[in-house]
């Protein structure tokens, strides 16, 4: 199977992965959580993030088969929930008011405290969860809520909470998880966000026969 981290998201391309994901999520196996060796069931979408277009119409498209498959999707955009957390504290308008007096290292400091993953972030993401009834966590937005929001402390926390279902993230970069050379997101294929050693790549990962 072609690697979408580095393949154009397009034509048979774009076919392939959306194929590829429907197959591997609607599987027994994956629902399941087999084959995991009992690590969590977290799973890497990573693409190339100037195809976020195509690869937001590949998720709208997966998660209305799904459901039509039987499987339900409860999907977590990072960016919405950052929008809701900021307004509910009045925050954002207050920003924008003054964003000619902030400097840019205050801005961060003062949004990174409202998204802090373990305070806030993933208790909303909790709270979602409790509240509907699904199979798998798509967790989308990553890209959005850079600086503010780091993927890696998401998954680190995220894991004290979404036990049951599998979570695939969609990631803007890279992801490499190989036993010699370790783990490492790479943020738009630039940025290292960190390592992150508990997640499978869903693009290399196989469905047994």
């Amino acid at each position: 199977m072609s690697d979408f981290a580095s393949a154009t998201l397009g034509g048979s391309h774009e076919r392939e992965l959306f194929d590829h994901l429907r197959d591997v999520i609607s599987s027994k196996w994956f629902l399941e959580k087999q084959g995991l060796n009992n690590e969590v069931p977290f799973f890497i979408c990573p693409f190339k993030p100037e195809y976020q277009i195509q690869m937001t119409k590949v998720i709208n498209q997966l998660s209305q088969k799904l459901d039509g498959d039987g499987v339900s999707v409860l999907e977590t955009n990072l960016f919405d929930i950052a929008l809701e957390l900021l307004e509910k504290r009045n925050l954002l308008s207050k920003s924008i008011e003054r964003e000619t007096d902030l400097k840019k290292d205050q801005l961060v400091k003062a949004f990174r405290n409202v998204l802090d993953p373990q305070d806030h972030l993933i208790p909303k993401i909790r709270e979602m969860a409790d509240e509907a009834n699904f199979d798998v966590l798509f967790i989308t937005g990553v890209g959005e809520v850079f600086p503010f929001i780091r993927s890696h402390n998401v998954l680190n926390n995220l894991q004290s909470a979404i036990k049951v279902q599998p979570t695939v993230m969609f990631f803007p970069g890279s992801y490499q998880h190989e036993l010699a050379t370790g783990a490492s997101l790479d943020l738009f294929g630039l940025l290292t966000d960190d390592k992150y050693y508990r997640a499978y790549n869903i693009l290399t990962y196989k469905v047994p026969a």
